[in-house]
């Protein structure tokens, strides 16, 4: 009896608003107004959004171009049968900038409560998501090395050739001043063909040295300073508790600056730039967990990277504008590579981040 007394006793001070709570799935109940009732605190942080905000005003208010899924919504309303979506990409009202991938099950709880309800449960997938991003991006940094490789083999052979001719007609010339053009030629075939031995050659082993991050921002944002037109606005900001990190300054500072002059060609002799550090914990590159993680990024507002180029961007020879290469990016993704690290990005009009993600020397 004393048991059962005892068992009773904490069946009445039993929270599942407390269980819930504790739960790192968001879990939503909805009106038939599609109005919040209930969210436990994960769907809060999740949606950055306020339980006493949401009461009496529809849920979808709170998310931009939420159409789509007030649609859903409503089906699983009128229809009576659950759905699951995967990978939904949402955006908070309250961040607009900042986008969650969620996958989303909805529920319909007629007879269970009084009216009809919804009951939501949310998976943050934006985890899974850039994890998936990697692998794929890891994968295709190893075909652009592969053709790389075979571009170059492909390049420098009529190089040579090229080369091998003008000499040849310079010896031909009857005056000096006709040998200034064979000069350029030779000259122009020489810095090709030392492009194309510097991207294309064995992959050089890193040389590490202890450095500060910052070090490397301040060299680059020189340059960037002494390249930008006048209307260019570059800005710093820095994490002061950055720790040192073992890396290599040239290949990083080359990796650096390429992504740098992507930003500033894109703005077109107008607009910001910010050179921005942070420091991540327990992030994953590739197969590999970092326990901390330097985030060094580049940010602009120019017009953002054509979607149709999102996937392959990384690869050799894909570029957005009509005078580009197409090989800093792919450049820099390679020696931010052999420093163990990732170059990713997020790019919309108005703001395009490209983010470096380098492990950090942990028992610094």
């Amino acid at each position: 009896m004393g048991r059962e007394h005892s068992g009773a006793s904490a069946l009445e001070h039993f929270d599942p608003a407390g269980l819930f709570d504790a739960l790192s799935t968001g879990i939503i109940v909805l009106d038939a107004q599609l109005c919040a009732i209930y969210a436990n605190v994960a769907a809060q942080d999740l949606l950055a959004f306020s339980l006493n905000q949401a009461r009496g005003r529809p849920f979808t208010d709170f998310l931009h171009d939420s159409n789509g899924l007030r649609t859903l919504l409503r089906r699983v309303l009128t229809s009576g049968e659950g759905i699951a979506e995967r990978e939904l990409t949402v955006r908070p009202a309250a961040t607009p900038r900042e986008t969650r991938t969620l996958d989303i099950t909805m529920t319909p709880l007629e007879g269970q409560i009084t009216g009809n309800h919804l009951l939501l449960e949310l998976a943050d997938a934006t985890q899974r998501q850039r994890i998936t991003r990697e692998n794929d991006l890891l994968a295709r940094l190893d075909g652009s090395r592969l053709m790389i490789r075979q571009l170059a083999h492909e390049i420098k052979n009529p190089l040579g050739g090229l080369r091998g001719a003008a000499q040849l007609l310079e010896r031909e010339l009857p005056g000096a001043d006709l040998k200034e053009y064979t000069q350029v030629i030779i000259g122009e075939a020489d810095r090709l063909a030392a492009l194309v031995d510097s991207i294309a050659g064995p992959a050089r082993a890193p040389e590490k040295s202890l450095l500060n991050v910052h070090e490397i921002c301040e060299h680059v944002f020189r340059l960037l300073r002494a390249e930008a037109a006048a209307e260019v606005l570059i800005e710093r900001d820095y994490d002061p508790s950055l720790p040192s990190a073992l890396l290599d300054r040239h290949q990083l500072i080359q990796a650096l600056l390429n992504v740098a002059r992507n930003a500033l060609q894109a703005l077109g002799g107008r607009g910001r730039i910010v050179l921005r550090t942070r420091a991540l914990t327990n992030v994953r590159i590739g197969s590999a967990r970092h326990r901390l993680v330097a985030s060094v990024q580049v940010q602009d507002d120019g017009p953002g990277v054509p979607p149709q180029l999102h996937t392959s961007l990384f690869y050799p020879l894909v570029t957005g504008r009509p005078d580009g290469t197409g090989l800093g990016l792919a450049v820099a993704q390679e020696l931010v590579s052999r420093n163990g690290g990732l170059i990713e990005f997020d790019s919309e009009p108005g703001r395009t981040v490209f983010t470096l993600l380098l492990p950090l020397l942990e028992d610094v």
